[in-house]
C-alpha cells in the first residue's frame, strides 16, 4: 500500500480528486436527461432528441476523459514525491480551466456535434479550446508523474502508477501525432481517425491504474495480494509491453490509414490478454476480502470486478455497430469506475477528509453498479434485437416487444446508476466540504 506524504502530494491529491468529483456532478445531471431520451413512453412525452447528440458529447467527455485522467492524477499525485510541485499546480489549473470551459461550451453559437469514438466533439472554438487546455493540464501532470516516481520492484503499485503514466504519455502523444498527421477529410471519419489511436491506448492506462485501485484496496482491507512486490512488479511490467507497439505502429503505417486503424484494433483484441495475469490477482485479493466486514470500498471492489467481466464478456459478443457497442465499454469503463470510487473511499482520510462509514456509503456501489448492470444488459439484449447505436427518440425504430423490452432496461439501469452516482457525490462532499469552526 502506498505511504501518501504530506505536503504537495497530498495538497496535489485532494485538488485532483475535487476536479474529478465536480466532473462527475456535470456528467450525473446530464446522465439524466440522456437516460429520458430514450427510455420508451418518456421520450415521446419530452422531446430531447436535439438535446441528446449535444448533451452525449459533454456527458462522455466528462465522465470518461475528465473524470478518469483526474483520478489517475489522484494516484500519481499521492504515489509520487513532492518535486516539481510548481509543474503540479500548472497542470491543475489547466485542466480545471478547461473542463469549466468545455462544460459551458454547449451554450455558446454552433455546437454542432460529432459522436465520434472515445472524445467525441462539438464542432465549435468553444468546445475545442477546452480539450487543448485540458490536454495540456494533464499532459503537465503526465510529464511530472514520470519523474517523480520511482518504479522499484518491491513497490508493485508504483510500478503500476507509473506504468499508467507512461500509457498515458503515449497516449497523449498518439493524439498530437494524429493531429500534426491526418489530413483533413470529412468531419466525421476525421474526428474518429483522429482519437483512435490515443483513444485505444489510453485504455491500457485506465486498466492497470484499475488494476492499482483493486490491489490498494485490498491491502487497506487488511488483504494484501499473497503474490510477493516483484512478482505483482513484473505483472505489471508484462501488462504494459503492447505499449512497446504504440510508437512501432506510428513509425511504420500513415496515420488515419486502414492499415493504422486495423492494427490498433488487433492492439486491443491482442494486448489486453496480457492483462490476465494481474486480473487474476485482483480475483484473487476480491476473494481474500470475503470475510472482511462490511465496508464501501469492499463494496465498490465487489462491483467493480464484476461489471469490468461482464464487459470483456460482452467485448467478444460484438456482431455489426449496433448497442452492444456501448454494452461492451460501458460494462469496462464502469468496472474502472467503481474502482476508482473504492479507492476514494480509502483515500479520503489519508488526504485530510473524513472517513465514509454508514448504510449510504456501503450501499453506493452496489446501487451504481447493479444499474450500470441493468443498463448494460439492456444494451446488450436490444444490440441483439438490432437496435443501432448513438440514436435517440423515434430514429431507435423500436418496433418489436424484445426491443423495448431491452431499452426499457436501459433506461431503467440508467436511472438506478445516476442515483447511485448521486449516493457517490453525496457522500464524498459530506466528507471533503470545508466545516466551520466555533
Amino acid at each position: 500500500m502506498i505511504e501518501i506524504a504530506s505536503g504537495t502530494p497530498q495538497r496535489l491529491a485532494r485538488a485532483w480528486l475535487w476536479l474529478g468529483l465536480v466532473a462527475l456532478i456535470g456528467s450525473g445531471l446530464l446522465a439524466i436527461l440522456l437516460v429520458l431520451s430514450r427510455t420508451p413512453g418518456i421520450q415521446d412525452v419530452l422531446p430531447l432528441k436535439e438535446f441528446f447528440r449535444a448533451a452525449l458529447v459533454v456527458h462522455v467527455d466528462l465522465s470518461v476523459a475528465v473524470w478518469f485522467m483526474a483520478f489517475a492524477a489522484v494516484i500519481w499525485s499521492a504515489a509520487g514525491g513532492a518535486g516539481l510541485a510548481w509543474l503540479g499546480w500548472a497542470g491543475f489549473v489547466l485542466a480545471t480551466a478547461g473542463t469549466v470551459v468545455m462544460t459551458v461550451s454547449p451554450f455558446f453559437p454552433g455546437a454542432d456535434p460529432l459522436l465520434n469514438n472515445y472524445i467525441p466533439v462539438l464542432q465549435q472554438p468553444v468546445f475545442f479550446a477546452s480539450l487543448w487546455i485540458c490536454g495540456a493540464g494533464f499532459s503537465l501532470a503526465v510529464l511530472r508523474t514520470l519523474v517523480t516516481i520511482r518504479p522499484r520492484a518491491a513497490a508493485p503499485l508504483q510500478v503500476g502508477a507509473f506504468l499508467g503514466a507512461v500509457a498515458g504519455f503515449l497516449a497523449l502523444a498518439a493524439f498530437f501525432l494524429s493531429w500534426w498527421a491526418v489530413p483533413k477529410i470529412e468531419d466525421k471519419i476525421y474526428y474518429e481517425v483522429l482519437f483512435w489511436g490515443g483513444g485505444h491506448t489510453l485504455q491500457f492506462q485506465h486498466a492497470l491504474l484499475m488494476v492499482v485501485a483493486w490491489l490498494w484496496i485490498a491491502a487497506h482491507l487488511g488483504r494484501p495480494s499473497g503474490a510477493s512486490g516483484r512478482v505483482l512488479s513484473a505483472l505489471f511490467w508484462v501488462a504494459a509491453l503492447p505499449l512497446l507497439v504504440v510508437p512501432a505502429i506510428y513509425l511504420l503505417v500513415p496515420a488515419g490509414s486502414l492499415p493504422h486503424m486495423e492494427l490498433f484494433a488487433k492492439l486491443m483484441e491482442w494486448g489486453h490478454p496480457y492483462m490476465g495475469p494481474l486480473i487474476f490477482v485482483g480475483f484473487l485479493g476480491l476473494w481474500g476480502v470475503r470475510g472482511v466486514a462490511a465496508h464501501p470500498a469492499k463494496s465498490a471492489f465487489i462491483a467493480s470486478f464484476a461489471l469490468f467481466a461482464v464487459g470483456g464478456v460482452l467485448g467478444y459478443m460484438i456482431r455489426g455497430v449496433n448497442v452492444v457497442i456501448p454494452a461492451h465499454y460501458h460494462g469496462s469503463t464502469v468496472g474502472v469506475t467503481l474502482a476508482f470510487m473504492g479507492l476514494a473511499y480509502v483515500l479520503l482520510p489519508r488526504l485530510g477528509f473524513g472517513e465514509a462509514q454508514g448504510r449510504m456509503a456501503r450501499w453506493q456501489p452496489y446501487v451504481y453498479g447493479v444499474g450500470q448492470l441493468i443498463h448494460v444488459l439492456g444494451l446488450a439484449w436490444s444490440g441483439g434485437y438490432g437496435v443501432q447505436r448513438k440514436v435517440a427518440g423515434a430514429d431507435q425504430m423500436l418496433t418489436t416487444l424484445p426491443q423495448k423490452i431491452g431499452m426499457g432496461m436501459m433506461g431503467l439501469g440508467g436511472l438506478i446508476a445516476v442515483i447511485g452516482g448521486i449516493m457517490f457525490v453525496l457522500v464524498c462532499l459530506k466528507l471533503m466540504w470545508p466545516r466551520k469552526t466555533a
